[in-house]
């Protein structure tokens, strides 16, 4: 039997045989030989060099992210939605508007529209919103395209939530929620999220669901004692209360933020400064006509409410005239009361001011709908009694028969494109013509050292004549009662 060297006696043998250069080579040759006398005895598999230096992967520890790619290539999924709505009113193609404008806000909020269904009732079902037998229907409907979200065509109570979402097994909601979804996700400055917050809040404090009295407190404190055993407070009371306190909070600070833009508004009015309103239906190119007016540069977003943020920009009319062109929200029809209450300080600007821009889409299929649906909201606000100029935008696109029909019968309106800036500049001249005037017309011999007064009366007035003489500026101008006042020391005698 041959014996095996040991270890240093190999590498002594090794130093002689070889070279220096080779000798780790050869110990290499030496560590990968394999044996069947030595190796053979050995337990499990013999792995070379390179094998057992290399990484490898260890079975049965990976996470449910199983490899890296799902997670870098993996695309964003949409939640999938079936849209319902009830036919009570109108006609049928009002019913299909209808469902077509949900379908455009649930796109808006990130959604893919499956399949929508419309049923004829005389009112809506007061447990399930569409009946027992159109729930179990509009189940399989879901079933078949594999939606995991219902939208209802209308404002849906807590019953009515709770009961279609145990037929259909998957999550329902409504017109309304939709809508606070939109104004969440595009609301930008801080008084824009406490407005949509405060309407949240407002919406889910009758929808808060709980465990009953499964999750129920006991009245008293940590020891007990008599007359402390008992239901107490619940888990919902609890949640109710604090979003109770949260909306109480909420109104606080919007009426702080409101202070502040009312100290703006009077200084405007201070200063005798004509107002303008802009409103009219969401998507209707409000804030493009805002833009084409001014070059306020407003985002511009073929979407529905893209602007939520009411934006006041400084403009002039063809005859110098300064005043305020303000964009507000944009309206919808059936616009949830939350929001309503929630944008009050906001809308406040429409009531306010002295002249409003009703911009109508005049490409829309049924823009009389829209009209009717903004002036809806002008007079929950209390705007009614402000002039207002139709405007009929996007009369580019427009079919020529319902811009005649529209002008027909809206008799203070002007059809104008604010892409193209088609019908502009006549706007410009009906908004000098319908604003207020100063109601006191005054002629006066300024002195050149006096040149601050005659600043005042371009900014805050109507020149109607201005001429340069040796003894000063000769103004004809129309001003508000104050600068006439302070005009009057240097009204010419033969005036």
């Amino acid at each position: 039997m041959t014996s095996s060297s040991s270890p240093s006696q190999d590498t002594k043998r090794l130093a002689h045989a070889y070279p220096e250069g080779l000798r780790a080579d050869a110990l290499m040759e030496e560590d990968v030989a394999w044996s069947h006398e030595i190796d053979g005895e050995r337990d499990g598999d013999q792995l070379d060099r390179s094998e057992r230096a290399a990484l490898r992967r260890v079975v049965g520890l990976s996470t449910e992210l199983e490899d890296v790619t799902e997670v870098e290539y993996r695309q964003l999924r949409l939640e999938r939605v079936v849209l319902v709505g009830v036919w009570t009113t109108g006609t049928a193609q009002d019913a299909d508007n209808s469902l077509a404008e949900l379908a455009a806000l649930a796109e808006t909020a990130g959604a893919l529209v499956l399949d929508g269904v419309i049923q004829r009732r005389d009112k809506p079902d007061a447990a399930t919103y569409i009946g027992s037998g159109k729930a179990a229907e509009l189940r399989d409907i879901v079933l078949e395209t594999g939606a995991d979200t219902v939208i209802c065509d209308g404002e849906l109570s807590p019953g009515q939530l709770i009961q279609l979402e145990d037929v259909v097994k998957v999550k329902v909601i409504d017109r309304t929620a939709l809508i606070l979804d939109i104004f969440a996700q595009h609301a930008k400055s801080r008084e824009g999220k406490a407005q949509v917050a405060l309407a949240q809040m407002q919406y889910m404090l009758p929808r808060l669901r709980g465990w009953g009295q499964s999750l129920s407190r006991q009245m008293g404190g940590g020891r007990g004692g008599l007359a402390t055993r008992g239901p107490g407070e619940t888990k919902i009371e609890t949640d109710r209360r604090r979003i109770r306190e949260k909306m109480a909070k909420m109104r606080r600070e919007i009426a702080d933020m409101k202070t502040g833009r009312e100290v703006k508004r009077q200084e405007r009015r201070r200063n005798k400064v004509p107002s303008v309103a802009i409103a009219g239906y969401t998507n209707a190119g409000k804030s493009s006509l805002l833009n084409r007016l001014t070059g306020a540069g407003v985002l511009v977003e073929n979407a529905l409410f893209a602007t939520l943020d009411p934006t006041v920009r400084r403009a002039e009319t063809p005859g110098g005239r300064l005043y305020t062109l303000a964009d507000t929200v944009g309206f919808v029809r059936h616009l949830p009361h939350h929001l309503v209450e929630a944008f009050r300080s906001t809308m406040e600007e429409v009531g306010d001011s002295d002249l409003i821009l009703h911009v109508v889409d005049g490409s829309h299929p049924n823009p009389e709908e829209q009209l009717a649906a903004v002036r809806e909201v002008i007079r929950d606000v209390g705007a009614t009694d402000v002039p207002e100029i139709v405007v009929i935008n996007k009369a580019d696109a427009a079919d020529p028969l319902v811009l005649q029909r529209l002008l027909r019968v809206e008799k203070r309106s002007i059809a104008v494109s604010a892409r193209t800036g088609q019908g502009i500049a006549e706007l410009l001249a009906r908004i000098d013509d319908e604003l207020p005037r100063p109601a006191v017309e005054i002629v006066a011999l300024v002195p050149y050292t006096h040149g601050k007064l005659v600043a005042r009366a371009h900014a805050e007035g109507e020149v109607l004549s201005e001429e340069h003489t040796a003894e000063g500026t000769l103004l004809k101008v129309r001003v508000h009662e104050e600068l006439a006042a302070d005009l009057a020391p240097y009204t010419p005698v033969s005036a």
